[in-house]
């Protein structure tokens, strides 16, 4: 194997492939790629929307009726709440707590979860989706 000067330099001072090496372990375990139990951990999402502000009434209904179909009937869908913002009315965040990756896979094939989607597609200008760090895990929200 043919070795560059910058890497003949890196491992000829073992400090600097340590700190490479512990930087990539940590890049890699952090980004939830390959955690040992990672199915139970939970699942925590911030979907931030913009509904298109004419079809706003027809998706807060939609929404509504999602979000209280699957806290019901859901185990595995701890909290989906939605909050709008009082300066755009038609921009809003929903935050999504899952008991793990199973319950959120689960949800997300379940037919109420469809009808909203497929229903409201049309209604939702911009979507985006943020997968999240929580501070403290498994945090009760009472």
């Amino acid at each position: 194997m043919l070795l560059t000067k910058h890497h003949r330099l890196l491992f000829a001072k073992p400090k600097h492939f340590l700190k490479l090496f512990a930087t990539a372990f940590l890049i890699f375990f952090q980004s939830g790629v390959v955690l040992a139990g990672d199915d139970e951990q939970q699942i925590v999402r911030l979907s931030k929307l913009e509904i298109a502000p004419e079809k706003l009434e027809l998706y807060k209904s939609a929404l509504k009726e999602e979000i209280e179909t699957s806290i019901r009937l859901e185990p595995g869908v701890l909290t989906l709440y939605a909050v709008f913002e009082k300066r755009s009315p038609n921009k809003l965040t929903i935050l999504e707590i899952y008991k793990n990756r199973q319950a959120y896979e689960s949800h997300i094939k379940t037919l109420h979860f469809l009808k909203y989607k497929t229903g409201t597609l049309h209604m939702v200008k911009n979507l985006e989706l943020i997968d999240t760090e929580p501070l403290i895990p498994n945090l009760k929200i009472k």
